[in-house]
């Protein structure tokens, strides 16, 4: 099964919950309008309604709406003009790649407990060695008394190594060794999983910056990327947790898991909006394979493709 597909599988709850209305709204605007006059009052806010019902959040919704106001006149369709658009909010961000150095490159994956961070891991590991790299794995959560345990059984199921210390150690000293590792091995990229933690306590959060100076330290450059895990399932509560992180952490792109769970994957388009933050990777299903790299493009036409 391609990308393509697995995306609009996971996406499926949340089609399931708006096509409907949005194929009414559609046949609404074509009824009523002549393409040759702005799209009429009740248009837009079955629209306004039908998007923030799926999460995409007021401030996104409004770019969404001010553009099918502006722009209607013009002869578009609602259908594409409202696909362009979100896809213009997408494409905005996803430039903004961090510059890669030198190998080894290394990525920091943080995020809340229960976002399932560590999986996503092991699933990116899986994903980079499909693509012909050699990841290594750093268990920086040294906290958890099952964390380390339950990565080592993600690494072998991608066949990847695995540099661990013992519980209670320090993360950072961990992190600094596992780069140390990896340029003797060759191994690149370097995954490290660090300790899940409220965006809220400060002690843990200081902790990540720590990592992030050793790190720098250890390779020119690191971390070249900073991975904040959040839950789909979370919608508008997430961006919050998002936005501390970023301060703290410097994050610098988004793996939305749990997208397959939710009626509200809308909320993929807030992040980007109100984040300016690009969408690296989804999550939609349990599996090593379930880990798919993030397309503005097939996400819109999962979502609002007339027929799959």
């Amino acid at each position: 099964m391609g990308f393509l597909d697995r995306l609009r599988e996971g996406l499926a709850r949340t089609k399931q919950q708006i096509v409907g209305r949005f194929e009414e709204i559609v046949q609404q605007a074509d009824a009523v309008e002549q393409r040759t006059r702005p799209i009429d009052v009740d248009t837009i806010e079955a629209l306004e309604e039908l998007l923030i019902s799926a999460d995409v959040g007021l401030p996104a919704t409004e770019q969404i709406v001010n553009a099918v106001r502006s722009r209607s006149r013009h002869g578009e369709s609602l259908r594409d003009l409202v696909k362009e658009e979100i896809r213009r909010i997408f494409e905005a961000v996803e430039g903004a790649a961090p510059p890669d150095g030198r190998p080894p490159h290394v990525t920091l994956i943080v995020g809340v407990n229960g976002t399932g961070k560590t999986t996503t891991i092991g699933k990116l590991a899986n994903l980079l060695k499909a693509s012909g790299k050699t990841p290594l794995v750093c268990a920086a959560d040294t906290f958890r008394a099952a964390a380390v345990e339950q990565l080592e059984i993600w690494a072998r199921r991608a066949g990847v190594e695995i540099i661990r210390a013992s519980e209670g150690s320090d993360p950072a000293s961990v992190v600094f060794d596992a780069i140390q590792s990896g340029k003797a091995r060759g191994r690149d990229p370097i995954l490290v999983d660090t300790a899940g933690r409220l965006h809220t306590r400060v002690n843990l959060m200081n902790e990540l910056d720590k990592i992030r100076r050793v790190a720098a330290r250890a390779a020119e450059g690191a971390p070249h990327e900073v991975l904040l895990v959040l839950d789909a399932t979370v919608g508008q509560n997430g961006l919050q947790q998002a936005r501390e992180f970023t301060s703290v952490a410097g994050v610098t792109g988004i793996v939305l898991t749990k997208l397959d769970g939710t009626a509200k994957g809308g909320v993929a388009v807030s992040i980007a909006h109100d984040l300016k933050l690009p969408i690296r990777y989804v999550g939609v299903g349990e599996g090593i394979d379930d880990l798919i790299p993030f397309s503005p493009q097939d996400y819109v036409d999962a979502l609002f493709q007339e027929k799959w």
